[in-house]
């Protein structure tokens, strides 16, 4: 059997980090058999023969296809295209956004969005808005941080993890919730309450305890205004309002 690969590796040795055996584990990934086990001794000097059979076996080897589709598609560390749109599927995020398309004046109370007087045009009844598809890096960023975001328990530090990993080395984000302002009068079940004499009958301004707030302290792209307004990458608690302030 001269032909024949000597010594041929035991089968089933494990090749991976931490698993490797110098000299005996084969280099690369493990064909799924090996050919030899279906050349019995006798035929193993027969050129044609086994050159057939080897052939034959790496035409219809699939170990580079399923290579290929684990880097493609199964690792979401690797995976491109098509691939990233199954896990973006998977984790519920989309690719496409839509992206505010132009510079209109507006109020403070609509920005970030809207401009100050020369800065933006009033609004001309042109489209808002247009779709815009992440590339491949960007949208893969936003599939590990809606992966996070599935798993998170809502705490501060967990969200602000989340906007460190959308915004590496842009400068400060970072997540504040809303407080109670002011002293209002109030009856002793309402534990933060003043009596009388104490403080004013409640005038109807907004109490700030059910919202939280978005701060960056860096200007945000369209895209990036689209990615923390739409995607859904950054949690909010059920009844809570969100709100987004760059400054």
């Amino acid at each position: 059997m001269t032909d024949v690969p000597y010594p041929r590796p035991p089968a089933g040795i494990p090749n991976g980090i931490g698993q490797f055996e110098i000299g005996v584990s084969l280099i690369g990934t493990q064909p799924s058999f090996s050919v030899w086990d279906t050349v019995i001794s006798q035929y193993a000097n027969s050129k044609i023969l086994t050159t057939l059979i080897t052939n034959l076996n790496d035409y219809i080897d699939q170990t580079q296809n399923l290579d290929a589709f684990y880097d493609a598609i199964m690792n979401v560390a690797t995976a491109q295209g098509e691939g990233l749109n199954i896990w973006g599927r998977i984790v519920g995020v989309n690719r496409v956004l839509k992206v505010q398309v132009g510079n209109w004046f507006g109020f403070n109370e609509a920005s970030p969005g809207s401009w100050t007087f020369g800065q933006g045009s009033f609004y001309s009844g042109a489209s808002l808005t247009s779709n815009f598809s992440l590339s491949d890096q960007a949208y893969r960023t936003l599939i590990y941080a809606k992966a996070a975001a599935n798993i998170t328990d809502g705490s501060i530090p967990a969200i602000n993890h989340i906007l460190m990993m959308l915004f590496p080395n842009r400068g400060n984000a970072y997540v504040t919730e809303g407080s109670h302002t002011g002293a209002w009068f109030g009856f002793a079940e309402s534990t933060n309450a003043q009596g009388f004499n104490q403080a004013s009958f409640y005038s109807g301004s907004p109490i700030a305890t059910m919202t939280m707030t978005y701060t960056f302290e860096f200007q945000l792209s369209p895209v990036e205004l689209a990615i923390v307004q739409q995607s859904g990458v950054l949690p909010k608690s059920t009844g809570v309002a969100a709100s987004v302030v760059t400054l």
